[in-house]
């Protein structure tokens, strides 16, 4: 791919250094956030496993407590009167209760009944009236109505008076099977007739009369119509209130004869009894009190406002959302066997469609598994069963809608991890990688030895880490560069003053090579050993650079007769007590007969600097024949005295390595290991010093071309 001209492309390809620091630093950041999107789907595995375990467990107490609120009278009540509560709440229509029959005369039991089952119909002046059947068809064919309400001092009915409007009376009326029963019933205390008035309990019974006309002296009472009323001495509104007319409680508990229940009862066999009554829903009843004189209601119970008492949308609360309960009778025909059918609310929470995938894909034991579960509970007229199924859907619903609301913190953490990188990336890795490029560009300056001065970094300086480096380096790169300039000329003038060395000792060595031009004279040997020396530093910057560029005439020649050769001349050339034994037969080697002779005497110095007085430096020759390796040369020098420092062994090789004064021009300058080091490179060969017992050993290693024969 071709780049756009005019695009620098050391700014799109970063140094190599930035780019590892980048891949460092994002590879640490990409890490954090994989890490924090994996701790979130742990999380998430985590509360699935948890919502499904508490959903089955949350399943199972659900159930326990509807089947128990179903066991309960209350529970029963619905249930025995499935579609009651499918109609207004008045006028009242008869419930069955779960009890056979009501204790009506005593006043606690009608009571505790009636607040037991939940059948009572409460209004807003805080009246409550219940009508209802009992569950047993043989105890009689009553309606009984059972409730209280607040009036004035009751007015009692006195026995033998015609006059019924001079006290407080129920009246009740029947609509059922288009006939309709009406009954009035004035209230006669138990006093025989005394006016209950002050702050005592009243109690007196409800004598009832079919309600066709005026009362006559041959009108009897009902026989089983059966009443009773109670009133509290106290006053509704606490004793502050006036005692003679402030309302007081009152408690009514009647027993209603209905002839067709009654005929029903008897014409059929007890096993063609229908109880309750199919058409119970559609009876209609009325309870009235009426106060003495011209009748004013004091209660209605078709009074607007009503509500109706414990019903099945009370159980709907309790129903998990998804959760559907299903109750039929056992045993009836399948057209009306089933009760009814709830299913809980749906949530309405708003949650991610991309979560809610997610979280269906998270794997739970079980998880698939449908959950329903069913139980029977029995009432005085038959058994009903209750099953509950469960929706194991809604739990990824729900968790989705929190996960919902909690992904608001996981992206406000991986905003923060990337705020954070995007910080670190442009304050300090930007700077980091013009720094290093402009550093790129300075080391390139310093192996070119060019001018550092162009290179700027005053942008990059600052109070910070970065900031200060750039400022050090600055500075550093100014030094430098007059460093540089000062070694320039200095190598110039070093490169002139061994031009001039060398011109002048070339003139007199040739002088001296015709005056020594034979060969057998042993001085013409070493004449030429300095005119080599003096070409190879002659036109060379330094004398480290050439002996380093020098290249050698390597050729074969006999060591056993060379090292001879320079060990009987040694003591001409200030070494003496040189030994070195020759051996019976020529050892040749590759080498340049002048450079090895250099690298002999060198080390000969610098064994004869070190020896103790007085003691030989012994040469020996030997050829080694190692296993696996190529045979060489190996030529040993050793001498008695002081040892070389073990960390000293392999640096004594290096140049400008001595501990002798440097004292000018003859002075030491470290440089004759160098040479010898360099010369045996060169060669094909190797020098390494060692100690000894009682010295100091070098030991030189030629390339081996053979014994002569």
């Amino acid at each position: 791919m071709k780049l756009p001209t005019g695009l620098d492309v050391n700014r799109l390809l970063p140094a190599r250094v930035p780019f590892r620091l980048r891949v460092f630093f994002r590879g640490a950041f990409l890490l954090l956030a994989l890490a924090t999107l994996g701790l979130a789907v742990a999380v998430l595995q985590d509360e699935k496993e948890r919502s499904y375990r508490n959903y089955q467990d949350g399943f199972k107490k659900n159930q326990a407590q509807i089947a128990a609120k179903l066991r309960h009278p209350t529970g029963q009540l619905v249930l025995l009167n499935p579609s009651t509560y499918d109609h207004a709440v008045t006028p009242l229509r008869p419930l069955v209760l779960p009890f056979s029959a009501i204790d009506f005369d005593d006043k606690n039991k009608a009571q505790q009944a009636v607040e037991m089952a939940g059948c009572l119909v409460q209004y807003p002046d805080a009246a409550s009236m219940c009508v209802a059947v009992g569950s047993n068809p043989f105890v009689g064919g009553f309606i009984y109505a059972v409730g209280s309400f607040n009036s004035t001092a009751l007015a009692s009915h006195t026995s033998g008076e015609l006059d019924l409007s001079l006290a407080h009376r129920a009246r009740i009326t029947v609509d059922m099977r288009g006939q309709s029963y009406r009954w009035i019933a004035p209230y006669q205390a138990m006093d025989d007739g005394a006016r209950a008035t002050g702050p005592r309990n009243a109690r007196g019974r409800l004598v009832g009369f079919v309600d066709n006309g005026a009362v006559t002296p041959a009108t009897r009472p009902v026989r089983d119509f059966r009443g009773w009323l109670w009133q509290d001495g106290r006053c509704v509104d606490g004793p502050s209130a006036p005692q003679e007319s402030c309302a007081r409680r009152a408690f009514l508990s009647v027993r209603l004869p209905v002839d067709l229940f009654r005929e029903a009862l008897f014409e059929k066999s007890p096993n063609a009894i229908v109880w309750p009554p199919a058409d119970l829903d559609q009876i209609k009843v009325r309870v009235e009190l009426l106060a003495p004189g011209d009748g004013t209601v004091v209660f209605d119970s078709n009074t607007a406002g009503a509500t109706a008492p414990f019903s099945w949308a009370e159980l709907t609360p309790l129903l998990l959302p998804g959760e559907k309960m299903h109750v039929r009778k056992v045993g009836a025909p399948a057209s009306v066997a089933d009760i009814v059918n709830l299913s809980g609310a749906e949530s309405t929470e708003q949650s991610s469609p991309l979560l809610g995938y997610l979280i269906r894909r998270l794997k739970v034991e079980g998880y698939d598994a449908p959950i329903s579960n069913s139980e029977v509970i029995s009432t005085p007229l038959g058994r009903y069963e209750l099953t509950l199924t469960g929706d194991i859907r809604t739990v990824n619903k729900v968790l989705t809608a929190v996960a919902t609301r909690v992904s608001w913190f996981v992206g406000g953490m991986l905003l923060a991890i990337f705020v954070t990188w995007l910080a670190i990336e442009l304050r300090i890795i930007r700077r980091i990688t013009e720094l290093t490029r402009r550093a790129a560009t300075v080391s390139k300056g310093v192996r070119a030895s060019d001018s550092l001065a162009t290179v700027d970094l005053a942008d990059l300086r600052g109070g910070d880490e970065l900031g200060v480096l750039a400022g050090g380096l600055q500075d550093l790169l100014q030094r430098v560069n007059e460093d540089v300039r000062r070694e320039q000329i200095r190598i110039a003038q070093e490169k002139d003053t061994w031009h001039a060395v060398g011109h002048e000792i070339m003139s007199p060595l040739q002088s001296l090579m015709v005056l020594h031009g034979s060969t057998d004279d042993p001085a013409h040997r070493y004449i030429g050993r300095m005119q080599q020396a003096v070409r190879v530093l002659y036109g060379s910057a330094s004398p480290s650079e050439a002996f380093e560029s020098t290249a050698l005439n390597v050729q074969t020649l006999d060591a056993n007769e060379f090292l001879n050769h320079v060990a009987l001349n040694a003591e001409a050339a200030g070494i003496p007590g040189v030994v070195f034994t020759p051996g019976p037969l020529p050892v040749m080697v590759r080498a340049d007969e002048y450079s090895l002779e250099d690298v002999v005497s060198h080390v000969l110095r610098n064994a004869q600097r070190y020896r103790l007085p007085e003691t030989p430096i012994r040469m020996t020759l030997t050829v080694s024949t190692d296993e696996g390796a190529a045979p060489e040369a190996v030529v040993t020098i050793s001498n008695q005295g002081a040892q070389i420092e073990s960390g000293m062994l392999d640096k004594i090789f290096e140049y400008g390595v001595s501990d002798q004064p440097d004292t000018g021009a003859l002075g030491h300058r470290g440089q004759g290991l160098f040479v010898a080091k360099t010369y045996m490179a060169k060669m094909g060969g190797t020098i390494t010093a060692r100690n000894v017992a009682d010295g100091v050993c070098f030991e030189l290693r030629l390339q081996y071309a053979g014994r002569a024969v």
